[in-house]
């Protein structure tokens, strides 16, 4: 089996790429794992300043994959998915490497994503998409509510009411929109993009790096601050609709490829 996430060191950056493109490089507990890894590696390492998320294949990632998120060893006492633990233990240290590494981000979203993919991307100090990506808040089309700490990332981007029609309609933006509202930063053409993301890397890892680790604090003081207590508060509510009936039904039409019947229960 190939590497669910690869490493890539090139003088003073480094690109991680998600590698599941059979899956749209969907959430998988190794592919956690190995980014988690991949993330501590290139944050502790000093010749590194500058880093590129990005994905194998036509995705950037879809998002959890659900076969995975139900497995028997991933339960509660209960019998219910125990999306609490997964989001501390998997998701929430990720995403908090991402945002205190003193070093710039750059999420090079290649194609969809969706979900935990989403939240990943715009936990980055910089955004640049395909023309054709999307971004995606998934979740409520299974029954769910954003998490991997899409619920502050999202708002602080875009405001309440564009973050309320993403996180309860579950449509896709498209990059260009995404763009116009503030959700990301650049959109580069089809055919242009792997080079554009090329040069902002290497602009990046020639930059001042104290000064954008400097940045990072500053903008983690004024707009994520409550960042753990919003991770902790999203885990809570997800985990009550791990018990859901809708939740069930919307991942049962996910499998059966067909529209979900929510109940509201």
């Amino acid at each position: 089996m190939p590497d669910t996430v690869l490493l890539r060191r090139d003088g003073a950056a480094a690109t991680i790429v998600l590698n599941r493109p059979e899956a749209l490089n969907a959430w998988t507990r190794e592919l956690g794992d190995d980014l988690r890894a991949a993330l501590g590696d290139v944050a502790a390492d000093d010749a590194i300043r500058a880093v590129r998320i990005t994905g194998a294949g036509r995705g950037f990632s879809a998002g959890a994959d659900l076969t995975d998120i139900g497995a028997e060893d991933a339960r509660t006492a209960d019998g219910h998915p125990d999306l609490g633990r997964l989001l501390t233990e998997r998701y929430h240290p990720i995403i908090t490497l991402v945002r205190e590494m003193e070093k710039p981000v750059l999420a090079a979203v290649n194609g969809p994503a969706a979900g935990i993919g989403a939240s990943l991307a715009l936990a980055c100090d910089l955004v640049l998409a395909r023309e054709s990506a999307y971004l995606l808040l998934a979740f409520v089309n299974i029954g769910l509510v954003p998490d991997g700490g899409s619920s502050l990332l999202v708002p602080s981007r875009v405001g309440f009411a564009r973050a309320a029609e993403m996180a309860m309609l579950g449509e896709r933006i498209p990059a260009p929109r995404a763009a116009d509202w503030g959700l990301i930063n650049r959109v580069a053409a089809d055919d242009a993009f792997e080079a554009e993301s090329d040069a902002l890397l290497e602009r990046l890892a020639a930059g001042p790096t104290r000064a954008y680790a400097g940045v990072k604090r500053q903008l983690n003081r004024w707009l994520f601050e409550r960042m753990p207590e919003q991770l902790t508060f999203e885990a809570a509510v997800q985990q009550e609709l791990a018990a859901s009936g809708d939740f069930a039904e919307g991942v049962a039409a996910f499998g059966e490829r067909r529209q979900a019947m929510f109940a509201g229960r």
